[in-house]
C-alpha cells in the first residue's frame, strides 16, 4: 500500500508541476499578433518562480524515495505513464540555465564596454633659442635688494652681490622667507629709472644662455582607454571613459615643470598628457533626453570636452568631443542643457568649473578678503548643421575670474618669486595666488566630405580682459612688473584628408595652423607630446598616414613640425616675446621642434 501511495503522490505532484512548466514554455514561444510581449524582467521573475516550485517538488520526491527504498521490495505496479524523476531534474537544470541566460542578456542590454590600446614611438628634435634666463635675473634682483642696505650703495658687480649674500646667508634666508610679491614690486618701483637701467645692464650678461638643442631619439608611450555606456532608462543614459596614458619607464604622474603648459599635472590634462599607470576618470556623465516628451536634454558630469572636431580626423576617429577641438581640448566638470531642433541642428548651453577656491586651498586659514573667487566657464556649442557629409559648428566660451594657473602637481626647479633653485626634486601642490580677469573665446568649424576627400577648416579668436593684477608669473598677457591691457589673438587651421579606394582602409592627411602673438586657447589636454599644436604662436605643419590592417587594428605614421614666433604658447600669463630677439624668458621654450611618430592601435 505504501508503494501505491508513493506512486500516486508522484503522479499528483507531476500533474501539478507539469502544466505550469509547459504553459511557461508555450507562453515564451508564441504570442498573439498585435499583442506586446511582456517585459524581460517579468519573464525572468516567472521563470524563477517556476524553478523554485520544481526544486521543492524534486526535494520532496527524493525524500519519499529514500523512505520507500528502506522498505521491502515489491513488484512494480503498472499504472498510467508518468514523467521519471531524472527527467524532472533535467528540466530544472535547463530552466536554471534559461534564467541565468536571461539575466545575463538583460545586463548586457544595459551596459556596453569598449575601448582601445595604443602604442606609439616618437623621435623628437627641438631647438631652444638664445635667451636671457628670467629666473636667474629675478634671483639677482632679489639679491640686490638684500645687498644694497648692507653695502649702503648699489653693488658694483654680480660677484659683489653673491659675496654679500654668502657672507650674510642666514639673514638672506630670513629676508626671502618674508618676501612677498607686493614687497618685490615695491622694491623695484623704489629704484629710479636710471638706476634700474644701470642695474639690468650689469646683471643681464651673466644670465645669457646660448642656443641649444633638446633631442629625444626614442620616446615610447602606452595609452589605454575604456569606454562605458549604460542604458539607465528609456531616455536616460550614462557615459564614462577611464584612461591610462604613460611613458615607458615612468609612472610617477608628476613632471619637472619646464615652462610648457603640459608639464603641470592639472585637473584638465590628466588623461591627455602622459601621466602614470593609473586609470583616471576622463569622462563620467548622464544624459536625460526628451525631457517631458520635448526636444530638451540635460547632461551633468565630467564633460566630453576632448577630441572635438576637426582634431579627430588625424586620429582616424569619429567626433570625440562636443566643443571645437581647435578651441577647447581640456577636461572639466560641468552641466550642459541642449535642444535638438532637428536631426541636423542641436544647440547647447554649457557651464563648467575650472577652479574651486573653497575646497583644498586652505581658505579656512585666510581672511575672507584674502580668498580667491571660483573660476567659471560659460559657453555655447551650436551644431548649426550636422549630417553624414557636412558639419558647421560655432563655439563660444567665456572664462570668469581666471587665475594664474589651476590647481596641480609638479616638481618646480626654481622658486618663481625669488628665483632661488629648489634644493630637492620635491612634488608640490600648486595653488593659484590671484584672479587676473576674463577670457573670451570664439570659433567656427566646417568639415565636408567631397567624394574621396575630407576637407576641414577652423577659424578662432581669443581676447583677454585683465583686471590689473599680476603675480610672479605675470598677469593676463603681461609680465610681472607690467600693467596688463586688453589683448586679442586669432588662430586658423586647415586640413585635407584623402581616402584611398581600398575600402578607405588607408588615409593620407595634411594640416596647417597659424597662431598670432596673443593667441590663447584651452588645449592643455591635447595629445601632442611636445606641446598642444593648436596653441602655437607661430606655424605648425603636420602630415599623417593611417592604415587599417583590419577594421579594429590601425597603423599610423605622423610627422609634425613646430615653428614658433613668440614665447608663451599655451599660456595666458606673461607677455609674449619674439624668439629671434634674444628675449628674457622665465623658462626656456622652443623656437622650433619636429617629431616623427609611428603607432599601432587595437580597438575592442
Amino acid at each position: 500500500m505504501r508503494r501505491i501511495a508513493f506512486v500516486l503522490s508522484l503522479i499528483i505532484l507531476i500533474q501539478l508541476a507539469g502544466p505550469a512548466a509547459w504553459a511557461g514554455n508555450a507562453a515564451g514561444t508564441t504570442a498573439p499578433d498585435g499583442v506586446a510581449a511582456a517585459p524581460e524582467a517579468d519573464t525572468s521573475n516567472e521563470l524563477k518562480q517556476e524553478l523554485e516550485k520544481l526544486k521543492k517538488a524534486v526535494a520532496a520526491l527524493e525524500e519519499r524515495l529514500k523512505a520507500q527504498e528502506k522498505q521491502a521490495q515489491a513488484p512494480a505496479l503498472t499504472m498510467v505513464p508518468q514523467q521519471p524523476v531524472s527527467e524532472l531534474v533535467t528540466n530544472v537544470k535547463e530552466l536554471d540555465q534559461r534564467v541565468s541566460q536571461t539575466e545575463r542578456e538583460q545586463a548586457l542590454d544595459r551596459l556596453r564596454i569598449t575601448g582601445d590600446y595604443r602604442f606609439e614611438a616618437h623621435a623628437i628634435a627641438g631647438q631652444v633659442p638664445a635667451h636671457f634666463d628670467g629666473m636667474a635675473l629675478q634671483n639677482l634682483v632679489v639679491k640686490t635688494m638684500f645687498a644694497m642696505p648692507i653695502l649702503g650703495r648699489p653693488p658694483g658687480s654680480v660677484a659683489e652681490i653673491n659675496n654679500t649674500v654668502a657672507g650674510h646667508y642666514s639673514d638672506y634666508q630670513f629676508f626671502t622667507s618674508n618676501l612677498t610679491f607686493d614687497k618685490l614690486k615695491q622694491g623695484m618701483a623704489s629704484f629710479p629709472a636710471p638706476l634700474q637701467q644701470q642695474l639690468f645692464g650689469m646683471l643681464m650678461p651673466s644670465t645669457f644662455t646660448p642656443a641649444y638643442k633638446d633631442n629625444n631619439a626614442a620616446l615610447f608611450t602606452n595609452r589605454l582607454r575604456l569606454n562605458i555606456d549604460a542604458r539607465v532608462a528609456d531616455n536616460v543614459s550614462f557615459t564614462g571613459r577611464l584612461s591610462m596614458y604613460k611613458v615607458f619607464g615612468d609612472s610617477t604622474g608628476v613632471q619637472v615643470f619646464n615652462g610648457q603648459p603640459n608639464s603641470l599635472n592639472s585637473d584638465g590634462s590628466t588623461s591627455g598628457v602622459p601621466n602614470s599607470d593609473q586609470l583616471r576618470v576622463e569622462r563620467a556623465y548622464f544624459s536625460w533626453n526628451n525631457i517631458a516628451g520635448s526636444k530638451l536634454y540635460l547632461s551633468i558630469g565630467r564633460r566630453p570636452s576632448t577630441g572635438g572636431p576637426p582634431m579627430n580626423y588625424r586620429q582616424d576617429e569619429l567626433r570625440g568631443g562636443t566643443p571645437s577641438g581647435a578651441l577647447i581640448d581640456y577636461q572639466f566638470d560641468g552641466i550642459t542643457v541642449g535642444y535638438k531642433f532637428t536631426e541636423n541642428m542641436v544647440w547647447r548651453l554649457c557651464w563648467g568649473l575650472g577652479y574651486e577656491s573653497g575646497f583644498g586651498n586652505g581658505n579656512l586659514l585666510k581672511l575672507p578678503q584674502d580668498r580667491l573667487k571660483d573660476s567659471h566657464f560659460l559657453g555655447a556649442n551650436l551644431d548649426l548643421w550636422n549630417s553624414e557629409t557636412t558639419l558647421i559648428q560655432a563655439t563660444y566660451a567665456h572664462a570668469f575670474n581666471v587665475t594664474d594657473g589651476f590647481n596641480g602637481l609638479m616638481v618646480l626647479p626654481a622658486n618663481p618669486l625669488t628665483g632661488d633653485p629648489v634644493g630637492a626634486p620635491v612634488v608640490m601642490r600648486y595653488t593659484p595666488s590671484a584672479n587676473l580677469g576674463g577670457i573670451h573665446l570664439f570659433g567656427m568649424n566646417t568639415t565636408h566630405r567631397a567624394k574621396s576627400f575630407d576637407l576641414y577648416a577652423s577659424g578662432n579668436l581669443s581676447a583677454t580682459r585683465p583686471n590689473g593684477k599680476t603675480t610672479p608669473f605675470g598677469g593676463l598677457m603681461s609680465d610681472p612688473f607690467e600693467t596688463p591691457v586688453n589683448r586679442q589673438g586669432y588662430m586658423v587651421l586647415a586640413g585635407l584628408r584623402y581616402n584611398f579606394a581600398n575600402d578607405e582602409r588607408t588615409k593620407l592627411g595634411f594640416e596647417f595652423n597659424h597662431g598670432t602673438e596673443y593667441w590663447f586657447n584651452f588645449a592643455q589636454a591635447s595629445d601632442d607630446i611636445i606641446a598642444p599644436k593648436t596653441n602655437t604662436r607661430g606655424n605648425v605643419v603636420e602630415t599623417y598616414l593611417t592604415h587599417r590592417i583590419n577594421s579594429r587594428f590601425i597603423f599610423k605614421a605622423d610627422f609634425i613640425k613646430y615653428l614658433y614666433d613668440y614665447s608663451g604658447s599655451g599660456w595666458h600669463v606673461g607677455a609674449p616675446k619674439a624668439l629671434d630677439s634674444k628675449p628674457t624668458l622665465g623658462f626656456p621654450t622652443y623656437s622650433g621642434a619636429t617629431m616623427f611618430s609611428v603607432g599601432l592601435t587595437a580597438r575592442f
